[in-house]
């Protein structure tokens, strides 16, 4: 029956032209799959790569910032009067007049009112916190000339990094041909110059863009991570050990099933709710604190872990068990020596899966107040935060175009944290791995 009769004669069927037709066929298919796949895979990375691509492209100028280099006399009655150098009178001190008149010597044509103020806003606000700060640090340079660096204007740091077209018509930008005139002055000095971007990772939040930075978000987001990791994964461990070794089968342990699988599929917003409503309005914890981001966090993730774990300790091999059992094991050492040490890569797996997941989330933590404008940094967990995704949030929604760099470069900074969150797991996890 397998065999086809050709000319009298009986040919194999594997030898017969249609048999070579329909293999032709199988591998053809077989090669399109590939390409298939090799396409969407190429398809992916590109995508990727133009993400990746468009933020960079968007973010990197913030990591560099220009300052200008400026002469300034720290006059005595100006700063202190009476000579008492009371830390009081110190913070109550005009430094931004000391700015501006280091300024004027050098824009010789800076004489009248207006040209005064139009020069002095080449500079950020945040020139006068600088010195004052300077002053308070180190008292002796009162009555003292130091060139010092001071940060200059959005509208300048975007104009000198070319986001911003010096042939625009004056109408067209917020730079007036005074001013740029000015900028031009300057840079002949050589008297702007450009600095890794400090402030951006040792300042809190800030309405002006060239003094905002991301020490508040990345500590809000250290802490409340910190209260995630330490709620959800002893919790979540112990609840997959037991539901997969300990618990009986039956009805209750299927509910329990089912809830959790469902928890997993849950909106996060539906967690912000439960946080506000419970954790907030019932216990009266502190708003927009990590504490409280930290319980809302862990409940979101909490089912990731367990099922993760669940799927670790059910990939074990029975005869792990069965021959820890047949030496004289109990029930809790066959678990605690064998079966958990083999699942932990696993398990280390679905903690990483969801410690980026609580990273990356915004909406819970919008409903529970942690959108707050915090310009200092938490030192406890009770302490008002916010969290990196949060404040990517806020600064996107900011019309500034230098606040569209800064918003990029959050990512970055974000996106780092995440690859170094996830590398200290995968070390972790490869430490924990066994063979068998």
């Amino acid at each position: 029956m397998t065999d086809a009769v050709v000319s009298d004669r009986a040919v194999p069927v594997y030898q017969t032209a249609e048999f070579e037709r329909r293999l032709r066929r199988r591998y053809a298919a077989e090669k399109r799959f590939r390409l298939y796949g090799i396409a969407a895979i190429g398809l992916a990375l590109g995508m990727l790569a133009v993400l990746l691509g468009s933020v960079v492209a968007k973010g990197y100028t913030a990591f560099w910032q220009h300052e200008l280099r400026l002469e300034v006399f720290f006059d005595p009655a100006e700063i202190d009067p009476q000579g008492t150098r009371d830390p009081a009178v110190l913070a109550q001190a005009n430094y931004n007049t000391l700015a501006r008149n280091a300024l004027q010597s050098v824009l010789t044509d800076a004489g009248s009112r207006d040209a005064r103020r139009a020069a002095g806003d080449l500079l950020s606000v945040g020139a006068a916190f600088e010195l004052g700060r300077m002053v308070m640090d180190d008292p002796s340079l009162i009555g003292t000339r130091r060139v010092v660096s001071l940060p200059v204007s959005d509208e300048v740091d975007q104009l000198l990094k070319g986001n911003v077209s010096r042939a625009l018509p004056e109408a067209d930008r917020q730079i007036t041909d005074r001013q740029l005139a000015w900028i031009e002055q300057l840079e002949a000095k050589g008297d702007l110059v450009s600095r890794f971007n400090t402030r951006l990772f040792t300042n809190g939040d800030s309405r002006e863009p060239e003094l905002a930075g991301l020490k508040a978000g990345l500590l809000g987001s250290m802490l409340t991570l910190f209260v995630t990791l330490v709620l959800a994964v002893p919790v979540g461990i112990a609840a997959a050990v037991y539901l997969e070794e300990f618990a009986p089968k039956n009805r209750l342990t299927d509910l329990i099933e089912v809830n959790i699988n469902n928890l997993a599929a849950v909106p996060s917003i539906v967690f912000g709710l439960l946080g506000l409503a419970v954790f907030l309005n019932f216990f009266g914890m502190p708003r927009s604190a990590p504490l409280v981001g930290g319980v809302v966090l862990a409940l979101l993730v909490l089912p990731t872990i367990i099922i993760a774990g669940r799927a670790s300790l059910k990939a074990v091999p029975p005869s792990i068990r069965e021959a820890a059992l047949g030496i004289g094991a109990s029930r809790l050492q066959v678990v605690t020596h064998h079966v958990l040490p083999l699942a932990m890569p696993g398990i280390m797996t679905g903690v990483i899966i969801g410690m980026a997941h609580a990273l990356g989330e915004t909406a819970p933590l919008l409903m529970i107040g942690m959108v707050a404008f915090i310009v200092d940094a938490p030192s406890g967990f009770t302490d008002a935060a916010t969290m990196l995704p949060v404040q990517i949030f806020m600064w996107a929604d900011s019309p500034e175009r230098a606040f569209t760099e800064r918003t990029s470069a959050a990512i970055m900074v974000l996106l780092g944290f995440l690859i170094a969150m996830n590398a200290l797991a995968v070390i972790l996890r490869k430490r924990f791995e066994r063979r068998w």
